[in-house]
């Protein structure tokens, strides 16, 4: 779909070398105004390059990087704070460097303590804080001055289940005022009903850029975890019956330390409704079905391993 807004970045042809080696190797990406752009890829596909690029600590090779006004940066490491004061004592000194008086900087510091679950700790010595509590205070840091592009580089990394979910409110409510996002993360589930935009960069290059449903449509057909009985239910079928009944329409294998439940994989040409009913037909009585892995990682793992083998 087409939009009229002018992107908050534009990233053209962008290449970076390290010596031999090529972190960048001719990136284009553009994210819009409001809007949460996940950045996937391996480790050292060149996402943490990019979003170095786009702050200003790494400088191009080649190519052309334009951002539009303010930047806030989540890095992914802890070694940007000053240990030996307290988390506000931070805030602050970073808000009165872009320009908030003591009296704005401090209001603004505990306001975003209290948003990040980290007000009980305001008064304690970062180098006290645990690598969860540094990663939080990063989150606050980069919104003391409301930024127009947002740079996360894993922002929910060793965070707990709670801290994640608080982190992407505040990303997804930084967006709903306009902030571009540029989220990085290894945590590929999460962008589910997160992100509007997907990239993917491999050794350099991007491998996709799309929606979130066209990076799912580009998984592969993977396999399901079933149940099956056959008469008594403390009896599980064996696996031989199973896959003779199947023939050539699947493959079926125990899964170790589990009573009745099978790993299936349905051959190419043929869907999973018509292979759960040959096996019906023979008899057989299907409780349960699951996917063995989710959709998006499935796409992840083909697009970042194309061509390898």
């Amino acid at each position: 779909m087409e939009s009229n807004l002018c992107p908050a970045v534009r990233v053209d042809k962008l290449v970076r070398c390290f010596g031999d080696k090529v972190a960048l190797a001719g990136v284009d990406l553009t994210v819009l105004p409001g809007e949460i752009h996940a950045l996937l890829g391996p480790n050292g596909a060149g996402k943490t390059t990019l979003t170095r690029v786009l702050c200003g600590l790494v400088d191009p090779d080649a190519g052309t990087v334009e951002t539009a006004g303010r930047i806030g940066f989540i890095p992914s490491g802890d070694r940007s704070f000053y240990l030996r004061i307290s988390g506000l004592e931070n805030l602050v000194f970073f808000a009165r460097l872009n320009g908030l008086r003591l009296g704005a900087a401090k209001r603004r510091g505990r306001e975003l303590l209290e948003a990040v679950g980290l007000a009980e700790e305001a008064n304690v010595r970062v180098g006290h804080y645990s690598h969860g509590m540094q990663k939080r205070l990063s989150v606050a840091r980069a919104l003391l001055i409301e930024p127009s592009v947002l740079l996360v580089d894993e922002a929910t990394h060793d965070l707990d289940p709670e801290g994640a979910r608080r982190v992407r409110a505040l990303v997804q409510e930084l967006a709903g005022r306009g902030t571009a996002v540029l989220w990085t993360t290894q945590r590929i589930e999460e962008i589910r009903h997160f992100a509007q935009v997907v990239t993917l960069i491999h050794r350099g290059q991007v491998r996709f850029s799309g929606s979130v449903g066209e990076l799912i449509e580009r998984a592969p057909d993977s396999g399901y975890i079933v149940n099956v009985r056959y008469g008594n239910p403390d009896h599980p079928p064996d696996v031989r019956a199973l896959q003779l009944a199947l023939g050539n329409s699947a493959r079926i294998s125990a899964l170790p330390n589990s009573v009745g439940e099978f790993l299936l994989a349905p051959s190419p040409n043929r869907g999973l409704g018509s292979t759960m009913a040959t096996l019906v037909d023979a008899g057989f009585e299907v409780t349960g079905c699951r996917q063995d892995r989710a959709e998006i990682e499935d796409a992840f793992l083909a697009l970042a391993t194309d061509g390898e083998s």
